[in-house]
């Protein structure tokens, strides 16, 4: 046998060496598959890869060479991995092994005898036919395939062949491939280096330009080779790689990059013709977008901007800028996560320029006027020198979240991180980096000696703490709280001195006391003055010692006026008591009374300066954004100094307009707070505090206090609560109004139906000519001027118009016949009027002949004039004639057959001219020929087979035709045929009309011809229905209605903006597989059946496409077109990717409409032959220009995971994925890379960011990157998004998410959108992110998922309208903005991905674009698609996820610094629109809890009934009122009222009212009432205690049940517990106060609560598809049995045990600080009152009010719980092996509970009422205690009582249980509950056909689908 060194010339065949035989009985055999081995090699052999991919290739050529390669393969992976010892590689290896044992036998030679002359004369084969033949032949793409093949063959005949027997050919060839091969690599946009067919796309000057200036390289310093020779470099960003040692992939990435950036950028400056150097102003506006934070940085740190370059030369100028450019291009593409610290890029960037300024203008050079020779440095340097360093101390700093677990304030974030490169400090690091600087020591190592392990010393925070506390919403919104409640002071001083007089204000007494306002002022300023320090303290170390002494300044000033104030105040009151006595003495010298005024003056300046500065907010932005010391000086008491945040104030016009909102806002709030909220109180509040209770019902330990003041402070909290909520009602009522105005001033809704469509349709065309449809100003005027350009308008419509009907034909929403109703004729130039879709014109024809039948003798002026009364018939009577004329005269063949037509419509004309038309034709006639038209038109449509038969058919007809003219139509019908044949002479010698073109009708567009002139013929019915489709209808309407909305006029598509669209996806849904669409529910339910229903129509349109005979199914079979089907109405990757390549398509029809002569767009856009050489030119411009203007990346995070794996649904993703790439050539994957790698001798994992495309049959690798380690070290999808934004393209960047879809005709919008980055606003700003609307497409499925859909279509139009204008405060919220994308790459990314914290990393890019000078705007003239969550508890884990986030925004300091550098209203805004929504979610739950624990105290107490029942009192009903408050704001019902407007608006406020019925009896109400309890619950618990975490939701199809232990895990804890607590509040409040209060009264104040109460304990079983069915019931009680009885323990998820899950509900409070552990035992002991209050009012008690009674209950709750703890561990220790034992201790426990209950019943008067009563007192303390142990567990559990509080805690569970559960058993027992439930969940799917009574009773119709 021969090694695999070589072999002789004729020696024996290559075969398996002994050693790696023996290997085979180690392992176990692999399974032999083809088609996988090249993509499931493992990670440690990834090298090999591209050598199996070969062997696939050229197996079908060569199997026996295929075998060599795989030989090859495996040897060099033995030589790798010697001892199989990586993941997965033994396996691979013995799979590998078997299959060349068996291909060495089955192998044979095909070109030589043996394997050496084999190998040879294959690749010299090769190389001759596809190199040197084809190298100028095939495409790019095919050439770096070849080249890559190339390579492989000769490195494995390498091994074959000895080197002294390898041919002087083969050498030849391998030295020409080595030396092209780097140059012939697969591209991604621009094939570089093309040298066969050049590709149009490089024939682009502008591309050819900037290409020019990239390569020019002259006069930079040279480079020295390791062999002393001089290196040759091709372009600058080559030669910047070779001095700082970037890495090869990300070179030719930013080569690609600066490329396309330059291109597009220079076009739009100049003629796209004939010129060749770039344009200065072009590099110049580069570099201002991309230097414009580097100079502001440098200007902020005094330092000098390195970007200096030649002025005298610009050819060296623009050198020198490209090179500055591609520097920092480079830095910012293998920087990793350094991305998100865009200052530290800065930092980086400015000590490279400096070196490479020193390289290229360095003192050597310009003396010695010699070329500097510089030693290049390796590939990877600049990743080891730079990234490395700066990645390890952020991997550190975020292992210390603990996964996110750790508080805040003990690690430094990505925010902290960055920030210490805005301080002097930053100029301390070295250059070169040196890792012993401060920034870098690692703080692990320097712990001291007495700190514990789990008290972490960290390096302290930069500028800003964040700390799990409520006072950040006091700290951030100061301003805000002091206004309100120095307003809330003021109004309750004047309504308490306002007894019948309205000039109260003027009376010196009230004057007096509302001036009190100042020292309450004084003491809101010190509290914020302390905040400050407090909560920025373990940031102290950080901070400049001018930031520092500004705190301490700021709380010594704030402690002075402290004092000062009450001091002064005091002394201003004749004769002080009380308090006022005190602060009077403290200023006994001081006599003046005037002294109070002067130092509220004094007070006052600051706040009187800043109301100038607001009202010259150019003057405060100026003197903010200004760095000069003197002004920063003058500033430093206003804010502290700070590199962002600074001068965002709005011009003056938008500042009128947002104040003018909140002043009529606030005047509304505050009148109705003062008349409906304080005055009614202010009476009763006398009367109570005048009154003098002397008994209690219960022991008072504070008998003596006066006023009445626990009763007052019970009805003025919740009174307080609902002033501090309710301007968030009142926001909702502006915001629906204004918004409403600005959407009518917008054109929105004015188009809504069909109907209107149809009235609006003529002016449509021009509409979309004047928006849509780019012309020069010469082309402009020259279009005023003449009048036949409007034919051409026409025409560019009808390609557009035409491409948007038919994308709905290929989506199913509309039938073959509805799309032929809806189309254009492409070949419009035949006919004398315009031809407009046949909808329009459908039974014009009809309506005519009818009129016309009447008409017989009378006077042809009454027809034309009704006729022309009716523009749309007009133009139908006249396409017909002369569209019939033409197709008559077509077919004949015969010259005199066509001159009698020719003849006949003479005739027509002659007597119409001359108005004889009814004389000389008899109406009459019209319907038979009208039938006999349809069937000719019939005949012709059809396909028939038998040609002979066929056309004599035809014949027939047609002769019927000319006959019944003849005849029966004309009256001198025989004279005229008469004088036509007179001149033949062959008349008699055959029947006329027999000679038929019948080959006329395999033309497309006479085809399309005939087809619509039968339907304008013979649709009678009125087309006011057609589309039928729902979407369709909706989709048409908002097209027609956008084209008259305000819009930037679309440019020519070579001068649009180039942008780029990112999706990042990590594992959800791309296609389904057949198995999930027939795989059947529990009620035997399919996705593809349930489908079927929910879109009848839509199934029904898409079997009649795949049926037509025309349908191109590109060899999928059925079952993938299902797949399809479905996915495509599902929320999958593919749906996206689909919708998202509509973007390409327009912009391709855009490009034949920009470019195509007259000719070719009358011929149509699909009609056009493109076999002709100019029309497949113009075709391969398009493509060109589309590659140049779009590119999508998807960021398939884990795709190379995928490609790997071994699991089922890992590869299905993989393998659809691949499938898009291979379907959509443009689309592109970016993925991570994870390979196992030998380094020192160790394995380590590496890290590449790669991106690939779609090949013949795989993906093809573009560009792989190397990164510094594992990039996810924050959050998830914002790490995800910033590997793959580098290779992203353009100048703009569209976020879209993967449950988003795209429609063709909203694509061919986007240039325009584009545009908006062009205009500027208010002076020089122009928008950093473009707001766009959204489709909520998921609205059909049920009724939950059309709540969601309207709640989040309010939010995407009047929403983000209003909070864009006026308001100022739109941000990002998610997918599908469109940012500048220079702009953000520049200033930190496109999202902030710091751990938990950032968890809506949306929102922050927007705080982020905002706080550094950005612009948003929001744009409703373009929409974009997106599904929404559409089952009950999808819909709550993302109300929960996004509660979850907005608490950690409070925490956050991007909050922080808008909330403080805001003016006072657009803070307003900023609040009451972000964090302020959750916050007063949580006031109103909070409002119910005070309200009713305030009724607790006063019932339990006595204090109401004495109160009531006191006889001073006259007015008791008025009391009532008084004491019960107004408590409807609970409910927030008018937070609707956006949802109304906006139907209204779009749809009609007639439907807008209808909806809100509907909604309203589909319990709408209760779902929003739940999820109020989802926020608020949330909301509260991320502040006080953590636990945010990313929650996926799914967002598959809700067709299932959910079991109610399902429900119970998830809402126990924030609906169950607090709405039981609730009800026995409710219950407890109408026991012991009803037999003196008012019942009525009750029920009015209560209702909300009950209602509250019901909705929090039941709607998730409303809304459980199935929820009332009993047989589900019955199993739901089984299922929650078994899980309350399994045990926990390690690895028993959740799901599985209730105590894993009672564990894991405590997570929070395992991590939660000792404060969070404080407020969780304070508020626990809430649940003590019960206890305290019911046991006074038990009849046993017998009235007495002694203490020892409650310490009595205490000793008979100690015996209950001794006694359950004995029943349990008698259980544990009896219960197995001493039943009997166990048995007598049950039946003593059992009669002493009997006989104790006897002598309490018979001795102490123990009712029946005291016992339920003792129930409800008991319960809640035990509950209390739960709370209490579980805030004590690591305590409890070192004392060993934890197993007892764990079994007290089941006990609770299951009594919570049952008693939710049994409401649900009732209601299940009633069938037509069970009826009721499905109807109300899914009457949105009955409406449209939906079947829903039949699939939840699992009796599904078991006809074959198809």
């Amino acid at each position: 046998m021969a090694s695999s060194s070589g072999t002789k010339d004729v020696g024996p065949q290559r075969s398996m060496s002994r050693r790696m035989t023996k290997m085979a009985s180690m392992v176990e055999a692999g399974d032999d598959n083809t088609t996988v081995d090249s993509e499931t090699v493992p990670s440690s052999l990834a090298s090999i890869a591209p050598i199996l991919r070969v062997a696939n290739e050229i197996e079908p050529e060569n199997r026996r060479v295929a075998y060599l390669c795989r030989f090859h393969a495996f040897e060099k992976a033995h030589r790798m991995d010697p001892t199989s010892s990586g993941r997965g590689v033994r396996q691979f290896k013995t799979y590998l092994l078997h299959r060349l044992q068996k291909e060495e036998v089955e192998t044979e030679h095909v070109l030589a005898k043996n394997d050496p002359r084999e190998i040879q004369k294959y690749y010299q084969n090769f190389c001759e036919k596809n190199i040197r033949e084809g190298q100028y032949t095939k495409k790019p793409e095919e050439i770096a395939k070849i080249y890559q093949i190339a390579t492989v063959l000769y490195d494995v005949l390498k091994t074959v062949v000895p080197s002294s027997k390898v041919d002087h050919e083969t050498q030849k060839y391998a030295k020409d491939v080595e030396e092209k091969k780097e140059r012939n690599e697969h591209y991604n946009i621009l094939p570089l280096y093309a040298v066969g067919v050049e590709p149009e796309i490089m024939k682009l000057p502008e591309i050819k330009a900037a290409l020019r200036a990239i390569r020019n390289v002259e006069g930079l310093p040279s480079f020295l080779t390791s062999t002393e020779k001089e290196r040759p470099v091709h372009d600058i960003l080559e030669w910047l790689a070779v001095i700082f040692g970037f890495q090869k992939g990300n070179v030719a990435n930013q080569r690609e990059h600066l490329i396309l950036l330059l291109a597009n950028m220079d076009v739009r400056k100049k003629n796209p013709h004939g010129y060749e150097q770039l344009d200065d102003e072009t590099i110049k506006e580069l570099m201002h977008k991309i230097f414009k934070n580097y100079q502001s940085w440098c200007k902020y740190l005094h330092f000098d901007p390195i970007l200096e370059s030649p002025r005298d030369d610009s050819h060296r100028r623009q050198q020198a800028q490209l090179l500055y450019i591609g520097l920092y291009l480079l830095i910012w593409g293998e920087a990793s996560n350094i991305r998100f610290m865009p200052e530290c890029i800065c930092f980086i960037f400015h000590h490279m320029a400096k070196e490479m300024h020193g390289f290229l203008f360095g003192n050597v050079q310009q003396v010695t006027g010699e070329t500097l020779i510089i030693h290049p440095k390796g590939e990877e340097a600049f990743l080891k020198e730079v990234v490395t360093p700066l990645y390890e101390v952020l991997r550190k700093e975020a292992s210390g979240n603990k996964d996110g677990k750790a508080s805040h304030s003990s690690w430094r974030n990505y925010d902290d991180l960055n920030e210490y490169f805005w301080s002097g400090k930053s100029s301390k690091l070295k250059w070169p980096l040196d890792g012993k600087g401060d920034f870098f020591v690692n703080p692990d190592t320097a712990k001291p000696a007495n700190k514990k392990d789990n008290q972490p010393v960290g390096k302290p925070k930069t500028n800003f703490v964040e700390v799990r506390t409520f006072w950040h919403l006091y700290r951030d919104f100061d301003r805000m709280w002091i206004f309100f409640i120095l307003a809330l002071q003021a109004m309750i001083i004047i309504a308490w001195h306002q007894r019948g007089s309205s000039n109260v204000l003027f009376d010196d007494v009230v004057y007096q006391s509302v001036s009190s306002i100042f020292v309450t002022a004084a003491f809101l300023n010190f509290l914020r003055a302390v905040l400050d320090i407090v909560l920025s303290f373990k940031a102290w170390r950080s901070l400049k010692s001018s930031q520092i002494l500004r705190y301490l300044v700021k709380f010594i000033v704030a402690a002075f006026w402290l004092v000062v104030m009450p001091v002064t105040y005091s002394r201003s009151f004749q004769n002080p008591s009380g308090l006022l006595k005190f602060f009077n003495n403290l200023g006994a010298d001081w006599q003046s009374h005037s002294l109070y005024y002067y130092c509220v003056a004094i007070y006052l300046i600051p706040n009187i300066l800043a109301a100038f500065l607001f009202l010259f907010p150019f003057l405060r932005r100026s003197m903010e954004r200004s760095d000069w010391r003197i002004i920063v000086m003058l500033m430093w008491w206003a804010q502290p100094k700070l590199y962002i945040g600074r001068g965002m104030h709005e011009d003056m016009f938008s500042l009128l307009k947002y104040t003018l909102f909140w002043i009529t806002l606030l005047i509304s709030k505050l009148a109705f707070s003062f008349y409906v909220e304080i005055m009614p109180l202010i009476e009763p509040t006398r009367t109570i505090m005048n009154l003098t209770v002397s008994s209690y019902d219960w022991h008072e330990f504070f008998p003596n206090v006066t006023h009445n003041i626990g009763v007052v402070i019970a009805i003025w909290t919740p009174i307080v609560l609902v002033y501090f909520m309710d301007t968030q009602i009142w926001y909702a009522i502006f915001a629906t109004l204004v918004g409403g105005i600005y959407g009518a001033f917008s054109h929105l809704g004015e188009i809504r139906t069909l109907g209107m469509i149809r009235a609006r349709f003529e002016s449509v065309p021009s509409a979309f000519s004047e928006r849509l449809v780019p012309y020069s100003k010469e082309e402009t005027r020259r279009n005023l001027q003449d009048d036949t350009t409007e034919r051409i308008s026409i025409a560019k419509f009808s390609q557009m118009w035409n491409e948007f009907i038919l994308s709905m034909r290929n989506e199913d929403l509309i039938s073959h016949r509805e799309r032929d109703l809806l189309l254009v004729p492409y070949s419009s130039g035949e006919v004398s009027v315009v031809q407009w879709p046949p909808f329009l014109l459908a039974s014009k024809i009809p309506i005519a002949l009818d009129m016309a039948k009447d008409y017989n003798e009378r006077e042809d002026a009454d027809l034309f004039k009704k006729i022309k009364t009716d523009d749309f018939m007009y133009f139908a009577i006249i396409e017909c004639y002369e569209t019939l004329r033409d197709i008559l005269i077509a077919l004949l063949v015969n010259d005199g057959e066509k001159k009698v037509i020719w003849r006949i419509c003479r005739e027509v004309e002659r007597s119409i001219r001359n108005q004889r038309f009814l004389k000389e034709f008899r109406m009459s006639g019209l319907p038979l020929l009208s039938d006999k038209l349809d069937k000719f038109l019939n005949l012709l449509m059809e396909e028939n087979e038998d040609d002979q038969s066929y056309r004599s058919h035809i014949i027939n007809t047609f002769q019927d035709i000319i006959e019944i003219i003849i005849q029966d139509v004309m009256n001198n019908g025989h004279e005229v045929l008469k004088e036509v044949y007179i001149f033949q002479e062959n008349n008699k010698k055959e029947e006329n009309f027999q000679n038929i073109n019948i080959e006329l009708l395999l033309s497309r567009s006479w085809r399309e011809k005939v087809v619509r002139l039968h339907l304008l013929l013979t649709v009678k019915e009125s087309a006011i229905n057609v589309p039928m489709n729902l979407e369709a209808r909706r989709r048409l309407t908002f097209f027609a209605n956008s084209l008259f909305m305000v819009m930037p006029r679309a440019p020519k598509v070579r001068n649009m903006l180039s942008f780029s669209i990112l999706t990042p996806y990590y594992k959800e849904e791309v296609l389904y597989s057949t198995d999930e669409l027939n795989k059947e529910n529990e009620d035997g339910i399919s996705i593809i059946f349930y489908l079927q229903k929910i879109y009848p129509d839509e199934w029904k349109n898409y079997e009649e496409r795949i049926s037509d005979s025309k349908f191109v199914s590109a060899g999928k079979d059925r079952a993938e077109l299902d797949r399809q089907w479905v996915s495509y109405r599902a929320q999958t990757l593919s749906r996206t990717v689909r919708g998202m390549m509509y973007y390409r398509e327009a912009l391709e029809l855009q490009c034949f409409l920009d470019f195509a002569d007259d000719k070719a767009i009358f011929g149509g856009y699909r009609a056009i032959d493109k076999n002709q050489s100019d029309y497949r030119i113009l075709k391969e411009q398009a493509q060109a220009l589309a590659d140049l203007k779009f590119t999508y990346v998807v960021s398939c995070q884990v795709y190379g995971m995928q490609k790997k794996s071994r699991d089922i649904r890992d590869q299905r993703c993989y393998a659809n994925i691949l499938n898009l790439m291979l379907t959509h050539a443009s689309l592109r994957v970016a993925y991570i890379d994870e390979r196992e790698e030998t380094v020192n001798g160790k394995s380590e994992k590496i890290y590449y960011s790669v991106l690939v495309k779609g090949g013949d049959k795989l993906d093809e690798e573009i560009y792989r990157i190397k990164l510094p380690g594992n990039p996810k070290i924050g959050e998830g999808k914002p790490e995800n998004q910033n590997h793959a934004i580098i290779f992203t393209r353009g100048e703009a960047l569209q976020t879209i998410d993967m449950n988003q879809d795209n429609y063709f005709e909203e694509a061919f919008k986007m240039r325009n959108v584009l545009e908006e980055f062009l205009k500027t606003h208010h002076g020089q700003r122009r928008p950093t992110i473009l707001g766009i609307r959204e489709h909520i497409f998921t609205g059909s499925v049920s009724s939950l998922a059309w709540f969601m859909s309207n709640q989040e279509t309010s939010f995407v139009t009047i929403g983000q309208r209003i909070l864009a204008n006026p308001l100022r405060v739109r941000f990002h919220y998610g997918h599908p903005d469109i940012f500048d994308r220079l702009f953000h790459l520049t200033r930190g990314g496109i999202s902030k991905a710091s751990r938990v914290i950032n968890l809506s990393e949306d929102i922050f890019s927007g705080y982020n674009s905002t706080l550094r000078r950005g612009y948003v705007t929001h744009h409703e003239y373009i929409q974009v698609g997106k599904g929404r969550d559409v089952g009950m508890n999808q819909i709550s884990l993302f109300e929960a996820k996004v509660a979850n986030g907005n608490g950690e925004q409070t925490l956050s300091r991007d909050v922080y610094r808008l909330g403080r550098r805001f003016d006072f209203y657009r803070m307003l805004s900023f609040y009451f629109t972000t964090v302020g929504f959750y916050f007063s979610s949580m006031v109103t739950v909070l409002t119910v809890y005070v309200f009713l624990y305030g009724r607790l105290y006063m019932v339990l107490s006595g204090l109401e009934r004495r109160i009531l029942e006191d006889p001073s009192l006259r007015q008791s009903k008025a009391l009532e009122e008084a004491l019960a408050t107004q408590s409807f704001f609970q409910l927030g019902l008018l937070l609707v009222l956006p949802m109304v407007m906006e139907i209204g608006l779009e749809r009609g406020f007639r439907t807008a009212i209808g909806d809100f019925i509907i909604m309203q009896l589909q319990l709408a109400s209760v779902f929003f009432t739940f999820q109020l309890g989802t926020k608020a619950h949330y909301y509260g618990r991320t502040i006080l205690h953590g636990g945010a975490k990313y929650r996926a939701t799914g967002r598959g199809f809700v067709v299932f049940h959910d079991k109610f232990a399902d429900n119970y895990r998830m809402y126990s804890r924030s609906h169950f517990v607090k709405g039981l607590e609730l009800l026995i509040l409710l219950i407890v409040y109408e026991v012991y106060g009803h037999s003196y209060r008012n019942s009525s009264l009750y029920f009015f104040i209560t209702f909300s609560m009950w209602f509250l109460v019901a909705s929090w304990l039941f709607a998730p079983f409303i809304f459980n598809p199935s929820g009332f069915e009993w047989q589900k019931t019955v199993d739901d009680w089984t299922d929650w049995k078994r899980w309350m009885g399994n045990r926990g323990g390690i690895g028993i998820s959740p799901d599985k045990s209730w105590e894993s899950w009672w564990n894991e509900e405590q997570e929070h409070l395992k991590y939660t600080n000792m404060r969070g552990r404080i407020l969780e035992i304070v508020l626990a002991f809430r649940f003590f009152i019960y206890q305290f209050g019911i046991v006074y009012q038990l009849k046993i008690s017998h009235g007495s009010k002694n203490i020892l009674v409650y310490g009595l209950s205490w000793f008979v709750m100690l015996i209950a719980l001794l006694v359950l703890k004995m029943v349990s561990m008698g259980r544990r220790r009896f219960g197995t092996d001493f039943q009997l034992m166990s048995r007598i201790l049950k039946a003593l426990l059992f009669l002493g509970f009997v006989s104790v209950m006897i002598v309490l019943f018979v001795v102490c008067n123990l009712t029946v009422s005291d016992i339920f009563a003792a129930l409800l007192a008991f319960m809640p303390t035990g509950w209390a205690l739960i709370l209490i142990a579980q805030a004590c567990g690591p305590c409890l559990k070192r004392i060993g009582i934890w197993d007892s509080v764990m079994e007290l805690s089941r006990a609770y569970e299951a009594i919570m249980g049952l008693i939710i559960f049994m409401p649900v058993v009732v209601l299940s027992w009633f069938p037509f509950v069970s009826e009721f439930q499905t109807r109300l969940l899914f009457n949105q799917a009955f409406s449209r056909g939906l079947q829903i009574s039949m699939i939840l009773a699992g009796k599904k119709d078991k006809a074959p689908s198809s």
